[in-house]
């Protein structure tokens, strides 16, 4: 592991009770009024991404933004609630003030709700 501090994030599937395999995710820097794409990336089968979305000294202080695709994973997942979906995207925007620490930001998602904090 990378010295300094890391940014990761899983997905869990309240609906079916198990990891959200397949989820995209993507990943922005806030700078003014600019959004600046970082990463794409999607779950693995444990809800969780291979490696951290951003590490060591691509870490820094600022304002980021995570972007669930609930949509696209419900409808490929057969989670049958209708159309249109009520959520469609999940945006998640948060702030990172110590970068040297770790920055683990879950998702705990049903298909008319979902749930966040900063976990460890």
């Amino acid at each position: 592991m990378a010295q300094g501090g890391r940014l990761t994030t899983h997905v869990l599937d309240l609906v079916r009770g198990c990891p959200a395999c397949g989820l995209g995710i993507e990943l922005y820097r806030i700078e003014g009024p600019e959004r600046i794409h970082l990463a794409s990336v999607f779950t693995n089968a444990d809800g969780r991404i291979d490696r951290p979305l951003l590490e060591a000294e691509a870490f820094t202080a600022g304002i980021y933004e995570l972007v669930f695709r609930a949509g696209d994973y419900l409808r490929a997942e057969q989670i049958r609630v209708g159309e249109p979906l009520f959520l469609e995207e999940i945006p998640i925007r948060f702030t990172v003030t110590e970068p040297a620490r770790h920055y683990h930001v879950p998702l705990l998602l049903s298909a008319f709700g979902y749930s966040t904090y900063r976990g460890s």
